[in-house]
C-alpha cells in the first residue's frame, strides 16, 4: 500500500485532537501515523487479553515436556 494517498476532511473535533495530539516539531502526518501505530497497538492488546481469558484455566504442568 505504499505510495497511496489517504485524505480527509477533518472535523472542528478531529482538529483540536489533532492540535492537542500532535508533539512538538511533529507534522500532522506523522500525529496520524502515530495514532494508527497506537491503534493497531491497542487491537493487540484486546486480542492478548482475549486469548489470555480463554486460556485462564490452562495447567501446562500436565502437559508432557515437548523437548
Amino acid at each position: 500500500m505504499a505510495g497511496t494517498t489517504i485524505g480527509f476532511r477533518p472535523t472542528a473535533e478531529d482538529e483540536r485532537i489533532l492540535r492537542e495530539a500532535a508533539r512538538p516539531g511533529e507534522s500532522t502526518t506523522d500525529t496520524l501515523r502515530r495514532a494508527l501505530r497506537l491503534l493497531d497497538h491497542d487491537r493487540w492488546l484486546e486480542q492478548f487479553r482475549s486469548d489470555a481469558e480463554a486460556l485462564i484455566g490452562e495447567d501446562l504442568s500436565s502437559e508432557p515436556d515437548a523437548w
